[in-house]
């Protein structure tokens, strides 16, 4: 056993030749499943980024712009001419129909709420603020997601259903709270943070 150890690493370009002949036979036995793994996952990746860049992007792209003048007119409390738009420009409602699937069209479907809140059409304002998709991801979003939630609050308050009402303002509490008391200071206040 001795001489075969003493062969084995004497002879190193022998392992060698034979680990690149072993990975030849598996290539040269397995290689219509491999061509057919490698384009199964270029296709997939293509895919992806194709529809990403070529088609998601794009779309995005008319949907804020479509959404620019509705955002000015909702920003003058003009919520009528911001849901529906005047001919000349498109409204919420409308970006909605279009390009319903994009993260602007979410965002419309949050604002196409607020307008029906305070145009006084409480049920359709809760169908279209249940039909946001709220979404942490950052600050911004979440702060929305919290808007949101207190908004379909008030649609409820406002329809008489105050059991769903407060339900909704206690998804608002912790966000109250956190915001009293920003992450920065409760090193800084550690006995102030404990009495909230």
């Amino acid at each position: 056993m001795t001489e075969k150890h003493k062969s084995q690493t004497e002879d190193p370009e022998v392992a060698i030749q034979s680990a690149i002949g072993r990975v030849e036979g598996f290539i040269m036995n397995n290689g219509r499943s491999l061509l057919t793994a490698l384009i199964v996952v270029v296709v997939v990746v293509g895919g992806f980024f194709g529809y990403k860049y070529l088609i998601s992007g794009p779309r995005a792209e008319k949907a804020a712009a479509m959404m620019f003048v509705a955002e000015q007119q909702f920003a003058v409390d003009s919520f009528a001419l911001a849901l529906n738009g005047d001919g000349n420009f498109a409204g919420f409602l409308e970006v909605i129909d279009r390009y319903g699937s994009t993260d602007e069209g979410n965002l419309a479907r949050h604002y196409a709420g607020i307008c029906y809140l305070r145009l006084g059409e409480y049920q359709q304002a809760l169908d279209y603020l249940k039909e946001y998709s709220a979404s942490t991801k950052s600050v911004p979003e979440a702060l929305l997601a919290a808007q949101n939630c207190g908004l379909q609050g008030d649609a409820y308050a406002q329809l008489e259903n105050y059991a769903e009402a407060v339900r909704y303002s206690y998804f608002i509490i912790p966000l109250k709270l956190y915001l009293k008391e920003p992450p920065r200071f409760s090193l800084i206040f550690p006995k102030q943070r404990s009495a909230l």
